[in-house]
């Protein structure tokens, strides 16, 4: 026997006995084995609930079920539970399962700071990103108005108070909220020729506004628009 005979043969005697060993430790396929589970398995799915003994239907835990009633809880943890703001806030969740109070708070107090230094600094490209179309024209009126005299704003923004959602609604698609928001400023006007002609330079002045952020939720935009402004004093 040549030297590629003896090879030949050792193979096929080693593949013999790997075979032999897979199925003493894998056993054999009798036919009546269970097909292999398969969760996304169109064919499952259109079984329907699964019945037990005698006929009966085992009905399995939905998931949104069991859940329902824990979806709520960032809101009830945000706002009294059995309130008008309480239910505005659900019914804007129920809408938008994405949404969040707290997130949304913090998000609106950024917008409010930048809001304000943008309309002291005339930056309109800001604004249009975060007014609505009739906020944003009135802000640039205003913005107009003062460029055409020559005026000048300085300001300097020290901080928010207090923010506190006042209400919370869904008209149609809309979400809206509106909040009670307390800030301190520094903010000085001045004429063509420089003089102050409005506010102080040093003077850190308290402010209280009223505003309404909106998002429609058909829209792929995720920001919020301030829709409403007004001023407490």
């Amino acid at each position: 026997m040549g030297s590629s005979d003896f090879v030949t043969l050792f193979f096929l005697v080693a593949a013999v006995l790997i075979f032999l060993q897979l199925r003493s430790v894998l056993g054999r396929r009798t036919g009546n084995e269970k097909p292999p589970f398969d969760p996304y398995s169109a064919r499952d799915l259109s079984k329907g609930p699964e019945s037990g003994e005698n006929g009966k239907v085992v009905t399995l835990p939905r998931r949104d079920a069991a859940e329902g009633d824990d979806r709520f809880a960032v809101i009830d943890a945000f706002a009294k539970p059995d309130t008008d703001l309480n239910r505005g806030l659900r019914d804007i969740l129920k809408a938008d399962p994405t949404f969040n109070p707290k997130e949304f708070l913090a998000g609106a107090r950024m917008a409010y700071e930048m809001i304000v230094m943008a309309f002291a600094e005339g930056d309109r490209k800001t604004l249009r990103n975060l007014l609505s179309r009739e906020v944003y024209e009135g802000f640039d009126a205003a913005i107009v108005d003062r460029e055409s005299r020559g005026e000048v704003v300085k300001s300097t923004f020290v901080g928010i108070d207090k923010a506190e959602v006042l209400h919370a609604e869904m008209k149609d698609n809309e979400a809206q909220l509106t909040l009670r928001i307390a800030s301190q400023l520094i903010s000085a006007t001045y004429d063509k020729a420089g003089a102050l002609i409005d506010g102080d330079a040093e003077a850190v002045a308290e402010v209280n506004d009223v505003w309404t952020f909106a998002r429609d939720l058909r829209s792929r935009d995720p920001n919020w628009k301030l829709i409403a402004t007004e001023s407490e004093q």
